[in-house]
């Protein structure tokens, strides 16, 4: 009797190929390695109470894994592991970067409502600084918004945020220029019914990740930068900025 319960306890994992073609094995717990160094481990020893857990992992000791998860259904969500680079090495507190900030507005910029005030701007700022920089953040009009798109990027109309990041590798400082076109904002965060203050926050931590070498250009860059943005804004107190997009 102790044999045959044993048995009808046993957790069996089905793992599918491409073709959808099934294969069974008795397993404990099932790694997904990716090949940055990011891992997630699915571990099976509570499976037969219908308990799966889940431990993200980083093969780089200087990145710290964590979990993002996105609700897709009441019967289905999805799992994005992240990688952020590591604050701390004792358990204690890391002293945070040091950071020169300048904020400049532009031509008739200054005396718009709802411009964040300094104090803001540098914690959103040092949210998402991960190493030492010399940043400035500057608040410009549609025509110098779309001037500047124009220049450097061959696009003639006003985008909400450019970053102009100066490092040409990873040993060089972090320095950059974030430029806010607040008319393009303002009207983003009417249109996506967001306070424009957290559309701010969540543009100006979008700018520096991307002065630091973050990029979305492929889809996997894309979901780690998203994921980051995400957990930084939920950590200021602000909604996942992305949430409406996911379950449009």
């Amino acid at each position: 009797m102790k044999s045959q319960k044993s048995k009808s306890s046993a957790v069996s994992l089905t793992l599918f190929d491409g073709d959808g073609r099934a294969r069974k094995s008795a397993a404990h717990a099932l790694r997904v390695q990716l090949p940055d160094g990011r891992s997630l481990t699915l571990d099976l020893s509570q499976a037969a109470d219908g308990v799966v857990a889940l431990l993200a992992e980083h093969t780089d000791t200087n990145q710290q894994a964590g979990l993002l998860v996105r609700p897709d259904n009441h019967d289905s969500l999805s799992v994005a592991v992240t990688a952020t680079p590591v604050v701390t090495t004792t358990g204690t507190p890391a002293t945070p970067p040091g950071l020169e900030l300048e904020i400049q507005n532009g031509d008739g910029v200054g005396k718009r409502a709802g411009l964040p005030p300094r104090r803001k701007i540098e914690t959103w700022v040092k949210s998402a600084l991960y190493a030492d920089a010399a940043l400035t953040i500057r608040f410009v009009d549609e025509e110098e918004g779309r001037t500047l798109n124009r220049t450097y990027r061959g696009k003639d109309y006003a985008t909400n945020v450019l970053t102009f990041a100066y490092a040409e590798n990873e040993e060089d400082p972090v320095t950059g220029d974030i430029v806010l076109c607040c008319p393009v904002v303002e009207t983003e965060a009417r249109e996506q019914r967001k306070p424009l203050e957290a559309h701010y926050a969540h543009l100006i931590v979008h700018g520096v990740l991307h002065a630091q070498g973050y990029e979305h250009e492929e889809d996997a860059e894309a979901e780690e930068m998203e994921a980051i943005e995400t957990e930084t804004l939920q950590a200021l107190g602000y909604a996942d900025p992305y949430q409406g997009d996911r379950t449009a």
